[in-house]
This record gives structure tokens, sequence and C-alpha cells, in this order.
């Protein structure tokens, strides 16, 4: 059980903390692995903290390409030997993601628990699956992470294979291994998509409802805006990924209009592949929003890095036009005014809030309210009695102002986008009345 779960089950036990020591290899972006790029020990320092390590040194180093065998090159071994020595660091994790044979041949070097980028990310999520959903994608996302290595990890067997007694040992333990293994993945993706059939059920209820999701950097303050808009009590916590389910909650508004407001999971750098794969169930709910709310943390020490790796996941997932609004949150951490003015130039119809703040919320709920309203207008239609269902879904969602019924016919007042309007006339045998500003 997870020391969240303990707490929020009245215990109070936890995990006793590591002494961590980082690593970062600085690899070129065109790095033929695909894993190039600046490590960021920054980043890694507040993963390592989330999953209840202490930090106590770091180890940097710049290659052309990674050393076969240990990732890093002799030198930079023979330091890290002695760091670990000196720190009496009980875990190593490196910023990159690391090969079996690699991670095996730095545990003997070092005689130390090695953990690569994907791992320790992984080892956060499963510690914060607090839904069965989340738990599923988790596990899932673990076991493809396995699958592929385990070639490599029953080697020291195959090499046994033929001898007397021991012929093909580790062929079968592997082949057991994966078959028990696709076995558990088919399982899980047959159970996360009997989720997503009663997700698609609830969701057609929603259908013509305004729908915005926020999306951002793992602990950018999505949860807290969220929280103050709609009051749904999402878990927030100051530490990265607090929150890994959508959590979808209905805004009422004074202009007796209603949205659907979605909190999704935190995007880092070089998010995991295969959590952005199982997690596309919660993702999903980005992909089919009207609107995304793009939450930056303000008082992070560079909110373009951030909105840069956000980006990047967001573009295996919606479409690039996807209409988007820029919240840049936590502005009572940061100068203001210096703030503003320098990302107002950058991003003009952005959104400056406080999270934490009364204020904050109700700001980028006006900015979400102007993109619902910028398109519409208020009409008055004539629609035949026979045919009044066709305006229960803008009843649904508060955009029938009024209505008066005379003979065969009702008169209708709407609010309604030229989408709708062409529809209603097209398909309901609607009519056209008046045009009235809004």
């Amino acid at each position: 059980m997870s020391p969240r779960n303990d707490q929020q089950q009245g215990f109070t036990t936890e995990r006793p903390r590591e002494r961590a020591v980082l690593v970062g290899v600085h690899l070129p972006d065109a790095w033929a692995g695909g894993m190039g790029g600046e490590a960021d020990l920054d980043e890694l320092d507040r993963l390592a903290e989330t999953a209840g390590a202490d930090v106590v040194g770091r180890v940097e180093q710049r290659r052309p390409r990674p050393a076969p065998r240990t990732f890093v090159g002799k030198g930079k071994l023979e330091e890290l030997q002695e760091l670990v020595a000196d720190t009496e660091a009980t875990l190593v994790i490196f910023d990159n993601d690391l090969s079996p044979a690699q991670g095996r041949n730095l545990e003997k070097a070092l005689d130390i628990n090695i953990l690569d980028r994907t791992e320790l990310i992984l080892d956060i999520f499963a510690d914060h699956a607090s839904t069965r959903q989340a738990r599923l994608q988790v596990e899932l996302a673990q076991l493809q992470y396995l699958l592929p290595r385990l070639t490599r990890l029953w080697s020291h067997l195959e090499r046994q294979a033929g001898g007397i007694g021991t012929r093909g040992p580790g062929e079968t333990q592997l082949e057991t291994d994966r078959r028990l293994l696709g076995k558990r993945i088919a399982v899980l993706r047959r159970q996360l998509a009997d989720i997503e059939t009663t997700r698609k059920t609830q969701v057609r209820g929603r259908d013509g409802t305004f729908r915005a999701a926020l999306v951002g950097y793992t602990n950018a303050g999505k949860s807290t805006l969220m929280n103050g808009i709609t009051g749904a009590g999402v878990y927030v916590k100051d530490q990265l990924f607090a929150t890994l389910d959508a959590t979808t909650r209905r805004v009422e508004t004074d202009e007796r209009r209603r949205f659907l407001l979605t909190d999704t999971v935190g995007f880092i750098r070089r998010l995991p592949h295969h959590l952005v794969e199982s997690f596309k169930a919660t993702l999903r709910e980005v992909e089919e929003a009207d609107l995304m709310v793009h939450v930056v943390d303000a008082a992070s020490d560079d909110p373009e890095h951030q909105i840069a790796s956000v980006n990047r996941v967001l573009r295996d997932i919606v479409p690039e036009d996807k209409p988007t609004i820029m919240a840049f949150n936590k502005l009572d951490l940061v100068d203001a005014e210096l703030f503003r003015n320098r990302y107002a130039r950058l991003y003009p119809e952005a959104v400056f809030v406080a999270g934490k703040t009364a204020e904050g919320a109700t700001d980028l709920q006006a900015a979400i309210m102007a993109r619902l309203m910028g398109d519409e207008r208020i009409l008055t239609l004539r629609v035949p009695i026979s045919n009044l269902q066709c305006l229960s879904r803008f009843h649904r969602t508060g955009s029938v102002l009024d209505q008066v019924f005379e003979a065969n016919v009702c008169l209708a007042t709407l609010r309604l986008t030229d989408e709708e309007l062409n529809r209603l006339l097209r398909r309901e045998g609607a009519e056209l009345v008046e045009d009235s500003p809004q």
C-alpha cells in the first residue's frame, strides 16, 4: 500500500527513504537511440523526491553516444563509485533509459540498486494509482516495458543450452515468461477496453455540451484550478503526478450556460512511450474536448521548456489546430507584472492566474466562457411541435432562452453557432424568424 493511501485511511506508515545519486548523460539530439538531448537533473531530482528518495549527489557527462557496457565512460564510472561510497547512497538513478545488460553491469560495478528514468516514472505511477483504471494502465505500461527486455534478462541461461542435464532451460524459462506476460497484457487490454466502452456510453449523455480539458506539465496547478472552478475535491499535493485519473465535472454559469471541465494527468519531458500508450483512454478526454486549457507553472525555472515538453506529447494525441487557451498559473509566486509583460507579447490571448485564489478560478472560467460563446448568436426559430425533441440537447446545455407555443409550432429563442443553426434548418424543419444581436 502506498504512503498516500495509508494516509487516506488514517495510517502513518511510510517507506524508508532511499539515498539517491543522480546520473545524467547529455547526448546529441540526433542520437540514433532515440533518447538524445540534454539531461535534466533538476526534474529528475523532483521525480526522485516524489518517489521517496533523498538526493545526495549528482554526476553528469557529455558523450556522442552511450558507452555500450555501462552507459557512462570508464573514468566517470570510477567517479560514480567514489561518490556512492562517500555519500553512503543506496540507489543510483539515471536520467536516461538503460538496457538490461547495462543495468546489470552497473549493479555489479557499484554494488547498488540501479534505476533508469522510465523505471522511476513507472514506480511513481504505480504508487499514485488509486482507481481501477489507473492501476490497470500502470500495470500494462510496466509489462510492456518489461517484455522486450526478457531476452537479455535470460541470456545467461540460454548460453547453457545443449549441456547434459541443462538442455534448453533458458529458452524454456524465457518462452514461459513471455507467454505469461503476453497473456496478462491481453487481459489488461480487454479490461481497459471494457472500461472504455463504459466511458463511451457515459460520454453519449454529454452530446452537445461544450467540453474543456486542463492539460499541462505535472504540478503546474491543474487540479487546484479544477477545484477552484468546480469544487470537485481533486487530490492536490505539491509533487509530480499527484493526479493520474481524469476527473470531469459540470460547471453552471450565471449566463444560464454550462460546460464540462476535465482534469487530466500531467506531462513531463520524454514521457515514456508505454505510459502514453497505456493512458490513451485517459488522454482521450483531451482528444475529444472542444477546448484545451494549457496550464503553465509561471514559477518554474523555465516555463518555455515546460510548454515545449507538453506540446511534444500533445502532437501524438490531438490535431495541431485544436483550440487552446494558455493559462499561466501561480502568478502569486513571481513578479506578476514583469511576467505578464514578457509572456503577454508571446501569447496575446493568454490568461494569467493565481490558482489558489478565487480570482484565479474566476478569470479562467470567464476565459473558457468567452470561447464557448464567442461564435454564438441569439436566434429565434419556428420549430414544428412534432419535432420538439430536436431542442432537447439545447435544453441540456442551457442554450434555450425562451419558448412560446403557437398552434402547431414553437417559437424558440436559442444561443446557436452557425453550424448548429444550419443543422436545425436543414435536418429538423426549423425556420429562422429573427436574428437577434447577442
